[in-house]
């Protein structure tokens, strides 16, 4: 079944978050997977504001997503975004 991996949050350095991105973009996709959102304008409709920055990655099942989360490809731009960023990542089911 399909998954998502999916970050809200907010960029706390800008540059450092840069360098992250083409890090990550190049992971994502030796493992598969393929971005469907990268933040963008949104709507508020309901409830609490959102986080500024919404990023969607879509794999082919839970074990493809926590494979590429936990592969060598990502662990160099994972510490990069933990430090430039603050939010949620988690992986859910489609």
């Amino acid at each position: 079944m399909t998954a998502f991996v999916i970050f809200q949050g907010e960029i706390t350095n800008t540059e450092d978050y840069e360098t992250y991105k083409p890090l990550a973009g190049a992971s994502v996709a030796a493992h598969g997977g393929k971005y469907l959102v990268r933040g963008g304008k949104f709507v508020h409709l309901e409830g609490e504001t959102p986080s500024s920055r919404t990023v969607i990655l879509e794999f082919d099942s839970m074990e493809a997503a926590s494979s590429w989360y936990e592969s060598s490809d990502y662990a160099i731009a994972k510490p990069i975004r933990q430090k430039a960023s603050e939010g949620s990542l988690y992986i859910i089911e489609g």
